[in-house]
């Protein structure tokens, strides 16, 4: 089997960056639009209690924001300068 291409596996890192980016907006938003809704709901299912939950879902913003950064938008940034 071949080797994949650098351009293919730059076109997919650069997919994966902006799907995660959008996710991580719809995430975002989603949070801040229906904050009372979301925290009621996870504080029933999991019963933590909402002003611990406000710093959970920061906590969470922040891991997968660092993550898409690391693993998806330095390696397309790193390919596109070596091409």
């Amino acid at each position: 089997m071949d080797m994949p291409n650098i351009a293919i596996v730059t076109s997919f890192l650069g997919w994966c960056s902006i799907i995660n980016i959008g996710i991580l907006l719809i995430s975002t938003l989603s949070i801040i639009i229906m904050k009372e809704r979301i925290t009621a709901l996870h504080n029933k299912l999991f019963g933590v209690k909402q002003t611990n939950l406000l710093s959970t879902y920061f906590q969470y913003l922040a891991c997968y924001k660092l993550a898409t950064i690391i693993l998806n938008i330095v390696p397309y940034i790193a390919l596109k300068i070596i091409v």
